[in-house]
């Protein structure tokens, strides 16, 4: 009884070690922006790569990509920013929320401004980022003044290299615990 006591404790404390890093918060200065939807931080002397949550932004080389990045440039390059953890993604790499200095969402702001698309499949709940996104669609800011704007991950569908050069640099090692998407 004892023995299967102890074992259910360390199985649970397993799994809690095991777990995404969720609530899990932290400050750093984001020191690149890699394209409108990943930043790398210096987080504790080290750079890393997060990718924002609950959004998907052009593709460099996709209509909007590069507005896109510089939108997140000027927004957020060479500030300092809080960074609230979601998840983790398959590749094992942070999936952030980026509080701005002052106060804002980088993520909302990004979406608000027609540069990015609301991810239904990874933030269903999220109602401020679907009203930001409705706001943008109606209003045809960025992106939505595209007659027909064609969605990230179709873009990245239909252009294999393009992701084939997003997963090999996320499984470079100074790319660990980075978040581009797939």
């Amino acid at each position: 009884m004892r023995t299967t006591r102890a074992l259910a404790i360390l199985f649970a404390l397993s799994l809690l070690a095991a777990r995404p890093l969720l609530a899990e918060s932290f400050s750093g200065k984001v020191v690149d922006v890699i394209d409108g939807d990943t930043l790398a931080l210096m987080r504790d002397g080290k750079e890393v790569r997060v990718i924002l949550d609950g959004i998907d932004c052009p593709e460099p080389g996709q209509a909007y990509g590069d507005a896109a990045t510089k939108r997140t440039r000027s927004l957020a390059e060479g500030k300092q920013v809080k960074v609230a953890v979601k998840t983790t993604d398959r590749y094992k790499r942070l999936v952030v929320e980026v509080i701005l200095p002052d106060g804002k969402s980088l993520n909302q702001e990004l979406v608000k401004a027609g540069m990015a698309w609301w991810s239904d499949k990874y933030a269903p709940d999220d109602k401020k980022l679907k009203a930001f996104h409705e706001e943008a669609v109606k209003e045809k800011r960025g992106l939505w003044a595209d007659e027909k704007p064609v969605a990230p991950w179709i873009y990245r569908r239909n252009n294999p290299a393009r992701r084939s050069e997003r997963s090999s640099a996320a499984n470079k090692p100074e790319a660990a615990g980075s978040n581009a998407k797939p």
